[in-house]
């Protein structure tokens, strides 16, 4: 369970395990994430999240070393007070880490609002990401700080986004130390 602020989300990691014929691969395991919002039935924007997770997740998982198999994720948001997506990313990395899943890096979801006056919040509430003029999501990988998934919503110019990136990627380093951390505890009982 992750929760930065007061948004919370429940991950859970199944795999790797015998696929079904219909979704088996012969070449690497078949990556499966399933987002479930709080109440209700999974909409256009949960499957929309869903892609972005699976790619994410799929650019680190070492699949190969599991052909013919499933792995699934899925996610289950216990509470949403903004930074829903970059909460879901951080989860599903903690979920992997902690199965033992064999992973070319970690990663870590960051998301930054632009504000009207040009100013950019880090993990924005829901009313300030209703405020904001964009909203940027990154995924960022541990090694280099490359970003392996970038989502926006708004407009902003070359220049802003390039601001917010380097925002991002500035405090993965926090987010990392976190991960160490959390496992350092979680193994050191």
């Amino acid at each position: 369970s992750l929760s930065p602020g007061d948004t919370s989300v429940l991950a859970g990691l199944y795999g790797p395990a015998e696929a079904k014929i219909s979704k088996e691969l012969p070449d690497r395991a078949a990556l499966e994430v399933l987002l479930r919002p709080k109440v209700g039935l999974p909409g256009v924007l949960e499957r929309s999240r869903e892609q972005l997770l699976r790619q994410t997740c799929e650019a680190v998982v070492l699949g190969v070393l599991h052909p013919r198999t499933a792995i699934s994720l899925v996610l289950q948001v216990l509470s949403d007070a903004g930074s829903l997506l970059s909460c879901c990313l951080n989860a599903a990395c903690m979920a992997l880490l902690d199965a033992g899943l064999p992973l070319s890096a970690l990663f870590c979801g960051v998301t930054c609002a632009l504000q009207p006056d040009g100013t950019i919040l880090l993990d924005p509430t829901a009313r300030q990401e209703q405020e904001a003029r964009a909203i940027l999501t990154f995924a960022i990988a541990s090694s280099e700080r490359k970003v392996l998934m970038a989502t926006t919503k708004g407009s902003c110019s070359v220049e802003e986004m390039q601001q917010c990136l380097a925002a991002a990627q500035r405090a993965a380093d926090t987010i990392f130390q976190f991960y160490r951390d959390s496992v350092r505890r979680r193994y050191s009982k």
